[in-house]
């Protein structure tokens, strides 16, 4: 018997909490999103897990076939799926490549969480889970505070000391790498401008926006949201930075922890219900928020709510080239390459926008990167949970990273960082950077500011 549903939708209330083969938690799959795979295998080039593996198990269409046959009651929600669900890097690549669009990464998202309460998490990895993805990112305050913490590793020569003596050698090596590409650590927007939440256009006001400080965003990369603000006011709009809010949650639903997932976006949705656009510049966070609708689909109110929300939501090469972006005057002469994030290529479609950006700056050379929206391995925490497979996909995407390029463009945190180790570990010495930092850049010459790239 495929479900206990006799007269239920899949989409209504009731189906949050019935069950459906042997999916028997709250907040179902959807069985539609499996219901048009074929099994043809077109996917199969486009999964990065799957070429390293060659494994059934570890391409899409075998995870579809794996997530239906628990909602069959062919097989049960056991420890034996949490390998080929949670090794998935949810890059959305296959459902591009495939013929019948079937959501791939959505249906992924779906089982993990009730993967994660048939299995619940327990160990070291329970206790990470509980300090870093529930005690902290949720929490702006705390997440200051670790970015202070960081910064006065950084500053007090504790990194230095660290390095030299080799104290970073009782660290896995995974985490040692991670170390070794830290940005330098600055002052959260969100703080800097506590006291002035709105930033003035220069020049005449076009429209208002908001932008999304995002949690490891603020404290990892605050250079790239002031850039993103310098960019933003420069053509003509306010910026307000809007209190209460918090992280999107893609961490949290990326683990399966959907519950979570859905108190971030209820908090962000009521802190930006007043406002007309949300800028985004992390393509991981920008996926999230357009998909919020997703988190309350048993929920109609919310779900009206989640809709309104994620209309509003733009990243933010795609906001300045829809709406009229000033062309630079200045040059910056520099030979660099573009990588396309998933979840702005594939997650979110925009693949024309940031190259149309790059390439109106006066004295940019772009050299074209094969198999530019190939995954880097990043994935959110993707390359500390499954560190093998996430430096194996970094090397194969390293192949295809011209040498001759002295920059390399994005516009993700998490696959800058990714790319910076793989830049390290290949011993090149390009650097890592941000789509909007380069707009920002040729602005501040154009001012007549020394930039120095």
């Amino acid at each position: 018997m495929m479900s206990t549903m006799t007269n239920e939708r899949a989409d209504s209330p009731a189906c949050a909490t019935a069950s459906l083969g042997n999916y028997r938690f709250h907040d179902l799959p959807d069985p539609s999103k499996w219901a048009d795979c074929v099994h043809c295998g077109m996917c199969l080039e486009s999964c990065p897990t799957y070429e390293q593996t060659g494994e059934e198990q570890h391409s899409p269409r075998g995870r579809v076939h794996l997530m239906k046959s628990v909602g069959e009651g062919k097989l049960e929600l056991t420890p034996d799926l949490l390998d080929p669900i949670f090794t998935c890097l949810d890059c959305r690549a296959c459902t591009m490549a495939c013929p019948a669009d079937v959501d791939v990464g959505g249906l992924i998202e779906q089982v993990r969480g009730q993967l994660r309460q048939a299995v619940p998490l327990t160990g070291w990895k329970a206790l990470v889970s509980d300090v870093f993805l529930k005690g902290i990112f949720p929490h702006p305050s705390r997440l200051d505070w670790l970015g202070r913490l960081l910064k006065w590793y950084q500053k007090s020569g504790l990194q230095t000391v660290a390095r030299k003596t080799g104290l970073l050698r009782v660290m896995p090596d995974h985490l040692a790498e991670m170390e070794a590409i830290l940005p330098a650590v600055g002052t959260p927007v969100r703080r800097k401008y506590k006291h002035q939440p709105l930033i003035k256009a220069k020049g005449e006001t076009k429209r208002t926006v908001a932008i999304l400080t995002g949690c490891v965003m603020d404290v990892m990369f605050s250079d790239i949201n002031e850039a993103t603000i310098r960019v933003l006011t420069h053509n003509g709009n306010d910026v307000v930075i809007v209190p209460n809010q918090t992280c999107c949650g893609a961490l949290h639903v990326h683990a399966g922890d959907r519950e979570t997932g859905r108190k971030l976006a209820k908090q962000n949705i009521e802190a930006f219900q007043h406002v007309d656009h949300v800028i985004v510049n992390a393509a991981g966070c920008g996926c999230m928020l357009k998909e919020y609708p997703e988190l309350f689909r048993h929920d109609p109110e919310w779900h009206e709510k989640a809709e309104q929300f994620a209309a509003k939501v733009e990243d933010v090469s795609k906001f300045l080239h829809d709406t009229g972006f000033k062309p630079p005057k200045a040059e910056l002469n520099v030979r660099l390459t573009y990588h396309d994030a998933c979840h702005l290529a594939h997650g979110q479609g925009i693949r024309q926008e940031p190259r149309a950006l790059i390439e109106s700056i006066p004295g940019v050379e772009m050299v074209a990167m094969p198999n530019a929206d190939r995954c880097c391995g990043s994935a959110g925490i993707y390359n500390l949970t499954h560190p093998e497979m996430a430096q194996a996909v970094l090397e194969s995407k390293m192949q295809h990273v011209p040498q001759e390029v002295e920059l390399i463009s994005m516009g993700n945190p998490g696959c800058m960082l990714q790319m910076a180790l793989g830049v390290m570990k290949h011993g090149r010495n390009q650097k890592i950077v941000h789509t909007v930092q380069l707009l920002d850049w040729a602005y501040q010459k154009e001012e007549g500011k020394d930039v120095r790239i």
